[in-house]
């Protein structure tokens, strides 16, 4: 009998350190209400051609005018200048073999984007367009000086008159805003296990991530993962009050049992609860 209370004790303790690992933080239903149960255009309004590019000012523009709020990413030029782009590389979208870190902004702003006249733009221009009417998710990018990131992204975000909150792939990002910028809505950005292997992560950072054990860090308001089948560990993160975020929807029947949809290329509701 005393051999099964210990196992049973092992048990137990073992249930509540994975619970602690992926807890998150219950947000304020003042900080989740302007994002919930809205459609937010995942980096800007943008056309599928990309004759509209992604995270352009034109793209913000035409989020602002349709009335959704607006996804965006951002990480830092050479000279440290905070700028909207998903790529580190500009090959994609402006046809360059060149990093984004290795330029000056000036240097950046020569290129343009998908072959329009939109340019990549700076975080604090995309606020000015934006103004404050639309709720804004700024990812932060993975990059080498991500406390520099952190820190000059969040003195915009403070700085500005609107509604804005922060997600990032990277816990420790995450993790940062929690300690530096607590009042500020911050999200863990993750996908399955097999997404960070074919990455080129560790089997075993792969896991980690791929099932927010990386939350005991970050203790995330919210979870903005990819659609599909989620693992058992990210549904016991959700049921234990983490806000359920998507990406990237295509279609409006990923609106059900979310609290957030990231979309692109279809026009939903602005707001769906």
């Amino acid at each position: 009998m005393e051999i099964l209370y210990i196992i049973l004790g092992v048990i137990a303790g073992l249930i509540l350190l994975t619970l602690w690992f992926i807890a998150p933080y219950a947000p304020s239903k003042r900080k989740k209400e302007p994002f919930y149960g809205a459609n937010i255009a995942h980096r800007g309004l943008f056309s599928k051609d990309q004759s509209i590019p992604e995270n352009s000012l034109a793209a913000f523009k035409n989020a602002v005018d349709a009335g959704y709020g607006v996804e965006l990413d951002v990480q830092l030029s050479k000279d440290g200048k905070v700028v909207v782009i998903h790529d580190n590389v500009l090959s994609r979208v402006c046809g360059a073999d060149v990093k984004v870190e290795d330029l000056d902004y000036d240097e950046l702003a020569k290129y343009r984007l998908c072959g329009t006249d939109e340019k990549i733009p700076l975080f604090s221009e995309v606020l000015e367009v934006i103004g404050g009417k639309t709720p804004i998710i700024v990812e932060l990018k993975d990059v080498p000086k991500n406390r520099e990131l952190c820190e000059k992204t969040y003195a915009l975000m403070n700085a500005y008159d609107g509604v804005t909150c922060m997600e990032s792939f990277n816990p420790f990002i995450v993790a940062w805003f929690r300690f530096h910028a607590p009042k500020v809505y911050r999200g863990q950005l993750a996908t399955l296990p097999e997404d960070y292997r074919a990455g080129g992560r560790s089997r075993l950072t792969s896991f980690l991530l791929g099932n927010l054990f990386m939350n005991f860090a970050a203790r995330p308001n919210f979870n903005a993962y990819r659609i599909c089948k989620k693992p058992f560990f990210v549904k016991v993160c959700e049921a234990l009050g983490c806000v359920k975020v998507c990406w990237t929807s295509h279609e409006a029947k990923n609106e059900q049992g979310l609290d957030t949809v990231i979309f692109e290329h279809y026009r939903p509701e602005i707001k769906y609860k």
